[in-house]
């Protein structure tokens, strides 16, 4: 028989504040950034799958055409068909989540701007949308994936931080 379950007396005072693991606020995990303000535009040069021990990794490889230079960014199998499809202007019968997010955008009177990968930490991509609704433009923080499969459904301009590229080889 499960053991009862006691409920905790009154509210928490915290439940608008993000969980201290999170790297906002002024959490235990706050990240410090090490990217540089020189942004990089990149292209997405393809979606791979890499197999290793039986596991296959997917992984998106952003080019810059100026230096040569490519990162690659690991992505789920989700995120990678997400980024394939409107790459190879394949439309599914119902929209996904990132047809959605563009729709959304439209019918509120706003247009993804770019995407910025900006920073690098424990091996964790962040990524920012920027959208602009008239005169006025909006940072939304956002994993990388999800930042570039609403990307390629703008034809949106894809920046990456020129640090990242140094420091992604380096962890």
């Amino acid at each position: 028989m499960p053991e009862e379950f006691d409920e905790p007396e009154g509210q928490p005072d915290d439940l608008d504040k993000p969980p201290s693991f999170f790297p906002y606020e002024d959490g235990p995990a706050r990240r410090e950034s090490h990217a540089s303000g020189v942004l990089v535009e990149v292209q997405i040069e393809g979606v791979f799958a890499a197999e290793s021990a039986g596991n296959v990794s997917r992984f998106v490889l952003l080019a810059d055409p100026e230096s040569g230079r490519k990162l690659p960014i690991l992505i789920g199998p989700y995120e990678a068909q997400a980024i394939t499809l409107p790459l190879e202007g394949t439309r599914p019968d119902r929209p996904m989540t990132h047809d959605l997010i563009r729709n959304l955008m439209e019918k509120l009177g706003g247009e993804l701007d770019r995407i910025v990968i900006d920073d690098l930490w424990n091996t964790t991509y962040y990524a920012k949308l920027y959208i602009k609704k008239g005169a006025e433009e909006f940072e939304i923080d956002a994993r990388p994936s999800d930042s570039l499969a609403i990307a390629v459904r703008y034809d949106a301009p894809i920046f990456v931080a020129a640090s990242i590229f140094d420091q992604a080889f380096e962890e």
